[in-house]
């Protein structure tokens, strides 16, 4: 009879992962790197067998509350920081670009291509904006025909796919086109702050933490041009109640853009202006990272 298989405290990873003989070498180690972590923490914290049932409570009403449009468990990924440290994790390489940040859960594929300058909103409300920069590559030179979507929150926190028959279709979103000079510039209107989605069992998680579900006012970026990694960013206003503590940690110190009082070079009517440029990657050799999709916030 085989003695070493038996479960003890002491060598319970060794004999958990013992048994995970027929795993390709990538499962092997992501399994024996998890195993050891959670056996480390149960080992640490020594919870009773009722704190151990209310976990497993908690990630059964985690799946529970996904739905085809809503994923809880990426939303405990996201306030856990778990879906920024995998978006940092696969742009390491990226340091002379600009960073990103997760995609969020509002992007729209089809978001129509506009003329340069156009107005993404589509109801007139809230405070107007103008939106201006440049696409770069690493050496400065401009990026030529690069697509750049763009979307954003309303005056009140909202999305135009949380609001259908209230907002306009396609209200505060669109792609434009960049030429020669690598420019891009749009009106929209001043984004709001607002929470994520906090009736659920990762809302009750963030009560009990003390934690509050809002995150800062951004615009959102995706941002592709042949021959460069995509960019899935936002770019956030420092002035943000809660630019601070983003309750997804989407928020870099790059990123922070400068919203200025300025006025409309056509009418003459005061807006806010906000400049941003944008440095994109080549592709890794063998393969780039690709874009974090992150959750919803």
């Amino acid at each position: 009879m085989e003695r070493d298989g038996f479960f003890t405290e002491e060598d319970s990873v060794e004999v958990v992962t013992a048994r995970n003989k027929g795993a390709s070498p990538r499962l092997a180690l992501v399994m024996e790197v998890l195993t050891r972590k959670l056996h480390e923490a149960v080992k640490e914290i020594e919870p009773t067998q009722e704190e151990w049932m209310e976990a497993i409570r908690f990630l059964t009403a985690t799946g529970h509350a996904s739905t085809d449009w809503r994923q809880e468990f990426i939303l405990l990924s996201d306030v856990l920081g778990v879906s920024m440290l995998v978006d940092a994790v696969n742009h390491r390489h990226n340091r002379e670009a600009s960073e990103s940040t997760v995609l969020g859960p509002f992007f729209v594929e089809d978001a129509p291509e506009l003329p340069m300058g156009a107005d993404i909103c589509r109801d007139g409300k809230g405070e107007p904006m103008r939106v201006s920069g440049t696409i770069l590559d690493r050496d400065g030179r401009p990026v030529a025909g690069a697509r750049v979507d763009v979307w954003q929150a309303d005056d009140e926190g909202f999305y135009d796919v949380q609001q259908k028959g209230i907002q306009p279709a396609m209200n505060l979103r669109g792609a434009f086109r960049t030429g020669a000079d690598g420019r891009y510039w749009f009106r929209g209107v001043k984004p709001r702050f607002y929470p994520i989605p906090d009736d659920g069992p990762v809302g009750q998680l963030l009560k009990a933490l003390g934690r509050h579900p809002f995150r800062p006012a951004h615009l959102h970026y995706m941002i592709r041009a042949s021959g460069f990694e995509t960019l899935v960013t936002h770019i956030f206003d420092p002035a943000d109640p809660y630019i601070g503590s983003d309750a997804v940690f989407g928020v870099k110190e790059s990123l922070l853009a400068e919203f200025r009082p300025g006025t409309d070079p056509d009418t003459g009517a005061p807006l806010l202006d906000v400049q941003f440029d944008f440095t994109l990657a080549r592709p890794r050799e063998g393969g780039g990272a690709t874009a974090s999709t992150g959750g919803l916030e």
